[in-house]
């Protein structure tokens, strides 16, 4: 995956900013590395929400994160912009694939790179069933193949 670090912001067809805050930085100064994974959440969600009809508190079938990396190039900071960027790599029956590369603001290379699995289920029993077909489309939206 080391490969990922080398990606660009040409290389995400979906972009969120996301500013930070100052409860983001720990104590050496730059965002703790859990708040990373709080803007791969943010950006996959919002783009469902937006695009894929996506509604937490009452979709009766919901995506749940199976999987999930984050590999570090740069560190990011308060206060700052973040530049995220969203693509999928494979979208199957059931499961989806998420790349995500956060940016700074104004910078073409990229500080991280998320990697990113929801299996979707029926939120009653748990069990795994098809992507609905708007959030589907949604993924497809944003489908990259390598």
């Amino acid at each position: 995956m080391s490969e990922r670090l080398a990606l660009l912001r040409a290389d995400f067809p979906f972009f969120m900013d996301i500013p930070t805050r100052w409860m983001d930085n720990d104590a050496y100064g730059h965002v703790n590395n859990v708040q990373y994974y709080s803007f791969f959440d943010s950006l996959v969600n919002a783009h469902l929400v937006r695009y894929g009809g996506l509604d937490a508190n009452t979709s009766p079938v919901i995506g749940l994160v199976v999987e999930s990396k984050c590999q570090f190039k740069k560190s990011l900071n308060f206060p700052a912009v973040i530049n995220c960027g969203l693509r999928c790599v494979n979208i199957g029956r059931s499961s989806v694939t998420y790349e995500i590369g956060l940016f700074r603001e104004d910078d073409p290379e990229i500080a991280a790179f998320g990697h990113f699995v929801h299996v979707y289920v029926d939120r009653a029993t748990q069990t795994p069933v098809a992507i609905p077909a708007e959030r589907r489309a949604a993924m497809e939206m944003v489908f990259v193949s390598d």
